[in-house]
């Protein structure tokens, strides 16, 4: 079992990842075993651009050290790529439903934004993100056309 020890940290390996700080986390990718770099990708996944996410970046910034910096670094990637996708998928459900709720065939909704069916289609999909600023669009022709009296499907 792996004695990691923090030098200059206030908190404990055995203390949340979240406490670490930077050098914290520099110690277990270095000296640390696999118990510790569980907890510090479980940390990341909880929140792929928070606190630790930037800390690991931090710690992996320096000349790469011995240990788990490459596995490390390439979760980093993989989990915020996979977090990615779950919000490009959030986003196209809600382009779904907000075409639903506007009563409008997928035509008439893509030209009250001011796009083409074909590339509403890409935004239902999830193959194309939308802008804030077409997302707020598409919201506002929703609004407008439930309070105009028009038929909700």
């Amino acid at each position: 079992m792996n004695n990691l020890k923090f030098r200059n940290v206030i908190a404990t390996p055995e203390d949340p990842v979240e406490r670490w700080g930077a050098e914290g986390i520099h110690a277990a990718i270095e000296r640390g075993s696999l118990r510790y770099w569980r907890r510090i990708v479980a940390a990341i996944e909880d929140d792929p651009w928070g606190k630790v996410s930037r800390e690991v970046e931090e710690a992996l910034a320096s000349p790469r050290p011995y240990g788990a910096s490459e596995l490390i670094a390439r979760s980093v990637e993989h989990v915020r790529a996979r977090a990615q996708e779950a919000d490009r998928e959030t986003v196209a459900a809600e382009v779904r439903e907000l075409i639903e709720l506007s009563g409008l065939s997928r035509r008439e909704f893509a030209s009250r934004i001011g796009t083409s069916a074909s590339r509403l289609s890409t935004y239902e999909s999830g193959k194309v993100v939308p802008s804030a600023a077409l997302m707020v669009r598409m919201r506002r022709v929703v609004h407008k056309s439930q309070s105009s009296g028009i038929p909700v499907r």
